[in-house]
């Protein structure tokens, strides 16, 4: 029998298990919504208001360059989101379910109605009003937190619909890209001597990805520039980390059929060496051997997948929770109007209900057409409950609702219904798809 840990030890390794697992970004999320809410609401309140509205950045000949700490939060640090977002968007398009008709058909088209018919039910409840340019509020799905939830319910819903959600959610986010960039400009206007000069630097990505550079580097000090001139240009910024995305190289410097005899040749002069060892220390040999299969271990790595996953970490664990805290509280105590048109209704209306409606009734038309089909094992009741939490909408429904409103009160109310109706449709779906759990497996064991 093994030893058994101390128990520091296996709080740790348990606490460290729970800290890597993937549902736990979405819970570290709410935590920091919910500590937004609760310090905004506390005697701390007009502090974290004045908080984030302090400019940072350096003067230079009278002239202030730089942004509130707000405006880096959701201008500068989400671009680096967004960068993520874009990469993973391109290697599912490429390599993964959204790769190939038939694999991509189905979660697109549900992502579809997952947006068509919240945004249809908050325009028509918003129609002839100054809020009516919120319709981009509840169509977008939160992968995090609706990951977080569905990995949570563990074996009680089916692989297959995990993918689904993911594969959705992605589709989604893809959606969510396009409408900021369509509907929701700069109230500054266009800038097209800007825009040229973002087309240029896109051009100027593609051509050196076709020229072979494979250096992260080079790209992201291109992005940099590509951001300014997106930003100047009058289209959100966040765009251009899409744009740099797409443009970022898939293929390695070297291929695996070269790394391998690479790595073989290593463990040779490892191999020799050791027989003829006197002491520890590694003699300039094994030295140089390390030296050039490091460099070589960067080389056979996929420039697209190491950038992803540097940045994951970094948007689950900073820049969202960040995000979160910067845009969710939201101070209750006050006089707050929730009868502004019919925001408060037509975000709780889209997500809880116009999600789960359009998902499912657009996949279930593509199925009856024969476009597409469900994944196997997955029935319409596991559709459904998906569509449920992908009314989850928090971080992406958030960000749409900074560029949607100006006026502060409308602002807090959509947030307000954002964060209610997240946790609505949060609980409505885990609580339908454990039920449905339940009822399947007492079925199958009466029969």
């Amino acid at each position: 029998m093994g030893e058994k840990k101390p128990y520091s030890k296996r709080i740790s390794q348990t606490l460290n298990d729970f800290i890597k697992a993937e549902s736990f970004s979405g819970i570290f999320l709410f935590f920091c919504a919910v500590c937004a809410m609760i310090v905004a609401n506390s005697p701390l309140s007009e502090l974290y208001k004045t908080f984030w509205e302090k400019p940072f950045g350096f003067s230079f000949d009278g002239t202030f360059y730089g942004f509130t700490l707000h405006d880096w939060i959701n201008d500068v640090l989400m671009a680096l989101f967004f960068l993520m977002v874009g990469l993973e968007i391109k290697r599912e398009v490429l390599f993964g379910d959204l790769s190939g008709f038939q694999k991509a058909a189905f979660p697109v088209i549900g992502a579809l109605g997952g947006m068509i018919a919240p945004g249809v039910i908050y325009y028509v409840l918003n129609m002839g009003t100054p809020s009516y340019h919120g319709f981009g509020i509840p169509m977008a799905t939160d992968i995090a937190f609706a990951l977080g939830v569905i990995l949570l319910l563990g074996k009680r819903v089916p692989l297959a619909l995990k993918v689904f959600l993911v594969t959705l959610a992605v589709a989604d986010d893809l959606g969510a890209i396009v409408v900021i960039a369509v509907f929701y400009p700069s109230a500054e206007g266009l800038h097209v001597d800007y825009l040229i000069a973002a087309g240029v630097i896109v051009a100027l990505l593609a051509f050196i990805n076709r020229l072979g550079v494979r250096h992260l580097g080079v790209y992201l000090i291109i992005g940099v520039f590509l951001w300014f001139c997106v930003h100047h240009g009058g289209v959100h910024a966040t765009i251009a980390a899409v744009l740099l995305a797409f443009c970022i190289p898939v293929k390695p410097k070297i291929e695996t059929s070269e790394f391998i005899p690479l790595v073989n040749r290593m463990v040779e002069v490892f191999a020799n060496k050791d027989k003829e060892r006197k002491n520890i220390l590694l003699d300039t040999e094994q030295v140089n051997a390390i030296d050039s299969i490091g460099q070589d271990f960067i080389k056979v790595q996929n420039p697209l997948l190491r950038l992803e996953h540097a940045l994951q970490p970094l948007c689950a664990f900073l820049i969202m929770p960040l995000f979160a805290f910067a845009n969710a509280g939201v101070d209750i105590r006050g006089e707050i109007n929730f009868h502004i048109d019919h925001i408060m209704l037509g975000i709780i209306l889209g997500l809880v209900v116009g999600k789960p409606i359009g998902i499912l009734g657009l996949t279930f038309l593509c199925e009856k057409f024969r476009i597409a089909s469900r994944p196997a094992g997955v029935s319409w009741s596991h559709i459904l409950g998906a569509g449920m939490l992908a009314g989850i909408g928090f971080t992406m429904s958030m960000f749409v609702s900074n560029l949607a409103f100006d006026e502060a009160q409308a602002m807090d109310v959509s947030k307000i219904a954002i964060l209610l109706s997240s946790s609505i449709a949060g609980i409505l779906g885990s609580v339908y798809l454990i039920i449905y759990d339940k009822i399947k497996t007492h079925s199958k064991a009466k029969s």
